[in-house]
């Protein structure tokens, strides 16, 4: 039905646009397309899977299911320090390789296709680390629940499209309402600027990528949740996650969202009217459709 469908949608969207937020701030700050974004989620989904397995082992009761849900308090705990791993991970990528890249001065493409290069280390070492085989958080089962006009949801969907929406609250009140936000806000329009006026663009940039990587593995962990854990996740994810971005505009966070709502419900009802098959095409129509028709997105600032 096309109102399961809109309610799949949206589930899938808050996800995308959780993961999308990392992209436009990156983008937005540091002034290149990071292609290795896709990876953070899945190591950040395979470190709070790592971390809720051995919390599990050494706390049993911490497996045992939370009410309606299908896990224990080991995976929110997981979570939050999987989103400090994943920072770290994301710093220590910046400090060996762009970080060293801008300091030589090096061309916004070298950076793209660096990020390239990061992006294929990232997932082979998630592969050799963890194979391919997918992995999940639990193995319970849930039921869906009736809601309203015919639309269908597990607790765990409901639970994840809640907290998506918190995030992105919480991230934009950062961003609008805090000395750090603004200093973030002041780099993404003039960087030499903002150094001149004494804001330590050092810090920002460091900020963007803890920030951008906490967000990709709450997204990761919430994909990981509801579906399964596999070391392409990220890279599935990667084309929408760039369509969510740019239709939202770049530095805009509610943009990042709506626009990920929007390419969650596109594809939820591709694969109602017209297939499974054409799922993937979808991020790439609205992709080029954006670009061609207003390259500022819905929430991007207009350029000279």
């Amino acid at each position: 039905m096309i109102t399961q469908a809109i309610m799949d949608g949206l589930i899938n969207g808050g996800i995308i646009g959780l993961g999308a937020i990392g992209v436009t701030l990156t983008y937005s700050i540091l002034r290149f397309a990071n292609f290795g974004h896709g990876e953070l989620l899945s190591w950040g989904a395979y470190v709070a899977l790592s971390l809720s397995a051995a919390l599990g082992a050494m706390l049993p009761s911490l497996s045992t299911p939370i009410g309606p849900f299908s896990f224990g308090w080991s995976v929110p705990i997981a979570l939050i320090g999987s989103m400090v791993l994943t920072a770290l991970l994301a710093l220590t990528v910046d400090w060996l390789l762009f970080g060293r890249l801008r300091r030589s001065g090096s061309a916004i493409i070298i950076l793209v296709m660096a990020s390239f290069g990061a992006a294929l280390a990232l997932r082979n070492l998630l592969e050799f680390i963890f194979t391919s085989k997918p992995a999940y958080f639990t193995n319970a089962l849930q039921i869906s629940k009736p809601l309203f006009g015919g639309m269908r949801a597990t607790p765990d969907q409901l639970l994840v499209l809640g907290l998506a929406f918190i995030t992105v609250v919480l991230v934009h009140l950062l961003l609008t309402r805090t000395p750090a936000g603004r200093a973030m806000r002041a780099v993404s329009e003039n960087a030499q600027l903002a150094s001149l006026t004494g804001i330590d663009v050092r810090n920002v940039i460091r900020l963007v990528w803890v920030l951008g990587a906490a967000l990709a593995a709450v997204a990761g962990v919430m994909s990981g949740l509801l579906v399964q854990i596999r070391p392409t996740m990220g890279l599935d994810l990667l084309l929408p996650l760039f369509a969510a971005s740019i239709l939202g505009g770049i530095g805009s966070v509610p943009g990042a969202m709506l626009a990920g709502l929007i390419v969650g419900l596109a594809e939820a009802l591709t694969i109602q009217v017209i297939g499974a098959e054409w799922r993937a095409a979808v991020a790439f129509v609205i992709l080029v459709a954006v670009l061609l028709l207003r390259p500022n997105g819905l929430f991007g600032k207009a350029t000279a």
